[in-house]
């Protein structure tokens, strides 16, 4: 299986500005290969190949006066960029078809320099991990790297990535063996929600945190600041970052709560089962700010990449299944209830049932009716044991030439001292 495994960067001033000429390198050649098969589209010409493009926007470009500046960069960003509008257009094109399951995904669109967010994809031609603890990247230098754990593999691909607020961050992609778990007897169905953040089958509740609840006021102090800031000033982009690090520290506190709650219920349960909610559909409610402050979609994310990683079962029960109407004791459905009923008596065995005990109670039931007939696709409960591949949003085949020099390594490089790290981190846990 693959995974991903993103440590804190800390480029120096020259770094910093090369990794800009080569952020901006790969969004002109995107947007300039995106362009020429949009005209050849609307001019009702056949798709253009990459072969074509990689010649014309690649090898040709940088021999013209307007383009000189992209042999600055390396040709593996470039290449790279290339492939990922590839991707971009196959996941547009097998959405169209039905060959791409879930939501309908958009054709590519133009990236813009004022994206919160610039990125480029490297392969391990034009990366290696050095014996100082730095990572050396392509015509950008040696970057100094806050390593928390060690890399179980080789590296295979590294994207380095620039947040809205200025921070630099490294995300390797490594293929890995499952870590398989001993056995339990424990299983676990969980109820999603906003007064309690999950309630499992066994009775325990995990509190909702409230992370963009609790920083609202700070937000809203800096939200005022901004909007006071003449615009292109400088006091303006002063008063941007500030907001954005505010957003970024809420992100990492409900990111690192995610984690911290999926792997102890991964560890604790053989087998877990959750409800597919319609967070899009929730999401344009009344209730979206609190939808979105929770982070359902992100959880059960963790928790489903995490089951595969340690052997454990999981499975979905469809969002139709009506887990807050059926009684958990007799199986009566005793039909739908208002939100603000939070306990409820059965109609027909008369038992007192707390409503998001109930439901959890009635998915873990669902759930083992679901793996048991066979139309869960798990670990254990498959042919494809032990070969399952969680997608991550990284190419396996990436174009560029071999480099002269030392190749990535497994681990961190560095002293002894470097071993003695902390197993996990805010940006950086499994």
């Amino acid at each position: 299986m693959q995974l991903r495994y993103n440590y804190r960067a800390y480029p120096d001033a020259s770094q910093r500005h090369a990794l800009a000429k080569a952020f901006g390198c790969a969004r002109v050649v995107w947007n300039d290969c995106l362009h020429d098969r949009r005209e050849a589209h609307a001019a009702g010409l056949p798709y253009v190949k990459s072969a074509d493009l990689s010649r014309l926007r690649i090898t040709q470009a940088k021999r013209t006066e307007e383009r000189a500046w992209l042999a600055d960069v390396s040709a593996v960003i470039l290449q790279q960029s290339l492939r990922d509008l590839d991707t971009a257009y196959k996941n547009f094109f097998d959405s169209l078809t039905g060959k791409r399951q879930g939501r309908k995904v958009g054709p590519p669109r133009y990236k813009s320099k004022k994206d919160t967010r610039q990125s480029i994809r490297l392969n391990t031609n034009a990366f290696s991990l050095q014996d100082n603890g730095t990572v050396y990247v392509a015509k950008v230098g040696n970057l100094k790297v806050k390593w928390s754990r060690r890399l179980p593999a080789a590296p295979t691909s590294l994207t380095v990535t620039k947040d809205s607020c200025g921070r630099y961050f490294l995300s390797f992609v490594v293929d890995t063996e499952p870590d398989i778990l001993p056995e339990v007897e424990a299983e676990s169905g969980i109820d999603l929600g906003l007064s309690a953040f999950a309630v499992l089958s066994d009775g325990r509740k995990i509190d909702s945190p409230r992370f963009l609840r609790r920083a609202e006021k700070k937000l809203k102090r800096l939200q005022r600041e901004l909007s006071r800031k003449a615009k292109g000033s400088k006091n303006r982009a002063k008063a941007r970052i500030k907001v954005a690090r505010q957003h970024a520290k809420v992100a990492d506190r409900r990111r690192d709560f995610h984690h911290k709650a999926s792997t102890q219920i991964i560890r604790d349960n053989q087998a877990v089962y959750v409800k597919d909610l319609a967070v899009s559909d929730l999401g344009r409610t009344r209730l979206a700010k609190s939808v979105h402050d929770a982070g359902w979609s992100s959880f059960v994310g963790m928790l489903e990449y995490k089951a595969i990683k340690h052997g454990r079962t999981f499975a979905k029960v469809d969002r139709a299944f009506p887990s807050s109407q059926v009684c958990s004791a007799c199986g009566f459905r005793d039909g739908p209830k208002p939100l603000h009923v939070r306990r409820w008596t059965c109609g027909a065995c008369g038992t007192v049932h707390d409503r998001d005990h109930n439901a959890a109670r009635n998915v873990l039931f669902e759930g083992r009716r679901i793996v048991a007939a066979g139309r869960a696709e798990t670990l254990n409960a498959s042919w494809s044991a032990g070969k399952t591949r969680t997608k991550v949003p990284a190419q396996r085949g990436e174009a560029g030439s071999p480099r002269k020099g030392r190749t990535a390594q497994a681990g961190i490089p560095g002293p002894q001292a470097r071993e003695h790290v902390k197993k996990q981190t805010r940006f950086g846990r499994e």
